[in-house]
């Protein structure tokens, strides 16, 4: 069942935290660059999932830790056959924006390819339904049909301003994902570097951040030195048991299921993969 909310005050919300986002000062050029302090704590694909995302919060407790950081990603289209054709996961969206706006430079979101595919209409669909329709009802069904356009112009001015990525200066890379081999021939990293455009995304180099999957070891060894970093963190693919290594560079997190999980991260510590797996943490264990 839908929440009641006020479209006015949705619309001020999502264009604040586009805002926050874009002037983030942790933000260079399209990637979030995070302190060699404190802790970050980093989540996999959420899809709706209000359950974790509450766990999250109060887990997070950032009002209280004020060197503590939270990457969201993939937070729209809920993956649930009974939901398809009404998504209700726009209401999920403005908690995060909210969670933004209240603590500005302690909530970061990366780009994922549900969020491209719902502002630029690149189909997906699931359980035999579009999503990118079952978004828009979820919107009208939230906000009324009057008001559902103005809400969606305000929710793809949000989703547009995300950044592709974010490290650490340990050496973590999180994104959504990483290009594919088929994408290493005209992979241009400098997209970091900048703000990137819808055109970006619909097509550029930013959308080798977004659909990638089956990396290889080799691969991912030529992708951290051609970024610096030691190890990747990442969403995307689903992982019915929350989470999957991959070597020594990859680690793949989910956290819109029952199995969910997140990681928080030491930012002042060195990294290995071993020290990483052992941090991560079962929404279910937040009591």
């Amino acid at each position: 069942m839908s929440t009641v909310i006020d479209p006015n005050s949705a619309i001020e919300t999502f264009r604040e935290a586009a805002e926050l986002n874009l002037d983030d000062p942790f933000r260079k050029g399209s990637q979030i660059l995070l302190p060699d302090y404190g802790q970050v704590v980093v989540t996999g694909d959420l899809h709706g999932h209000r359950r974790n995302f509450a766990k999250l919060v109060k887990y997070c407790g950032l009002a209280s830790s004020r060197s503590r950081h939270v990457i969201l990603q993939e937070i729209i289209h809920v993956d649930d056959e009974d939901s398809a054709s009404t998504d209700l996961s726009n209401e999920l969206l403005l908690e995060a924006a909210r969670w933004k706006v209240e603590f500005p430079d302690q909530v970061f979101f990366i780009q994922s390819n549900h969020e491209v595919s719902q502002l630029t209409g690149r189909a997906i669909m699931k359980a035999g339904h579009g999503v990118l329709e079952g978004f828009v009802a979820g919107v009208e069904a939230t906000y009324g049909r009057d008001d559902a356009p103005s809400v969606m112009a305000a929710i793809e001015t949000f989703i547009e301003s995300y950044p592709l990525a974010a490290r650490t200066s340990n050496g973590l890379f999180i994104s959504h994902s990483l290009p594919s081999e088929r994408d290493m021939a005209d992979f241009d990293p400098s997209i970091l570097n900048r703000r990137v455009t819808r055109k970006d995304l619909e097509e550029g180099p930013a959308d080798k951040f977004l659909w990638g999957r089956r990396h290889s070891s080799d691969l991912l060894d030529r992708l951290a030195d051609m970024l610096d970093v030691e190890l990747f963190i990442l969403g995307h693919q689903p992982e019915p048991m929350g989470f999957r290594q991959v070597g020594q560079r990859l680690l793949i997190l989910a956290s819109d299921h029952s199995h969910g999980v997140f990681l928080p991260i030491d930012l002042s510590k060195p990294v290995a993969m071993a020290e990483v797996v052992k941090r991560i943490r079962k929404f279910v264990s937040v009591a």
